[in-house]
């Protein structure tokens, strides 16, 4: 593999993780809309509860809501997968060289 067709399958591989990471961000939002212990209050923007989201913690209990936060997690362990396979690949590009 030539280094530019390297360069540039790694920034597809990258805008592909960043789109699926802001997915679960915007699905991580719309769980705490509808958990009512998630909601904010304060009136002052704040990150996205994430971790409460992952763990199931003060998230609401419905269906809807559970199917959303299972999707979430799917699309977590998507780029946790596409982050192992791209060591995995470039493990396998160095011990070839």
């Amino acid at each position: 593999m030539t280094g530019t067709s390297f360069y540039m399958l790694c920034g597809v591989w990258a805008l592909v993780m960043l789109a699926i990471f802001i997915h679960a961000i915007r699905l991580s939002y719309r769980i705490e809309a509808c958990s009512p212990d998630l909601t904010n209050r304060s009136g002052f923007p704040r990150n996205a509860m994430m971790f409460h989201t992952v763990t199931n913690m003060n998230v609401a209990r419905d269906q809807e809501t559970q199917a959303m936060r299972r999707r979430m997690n799917r699309l977590l362990l998507i780029v946790l997968a596409g982050y192992a396979l791209l060591w995995a690949g470039v493990s396998l590009v160095q011990s070839v060289e």
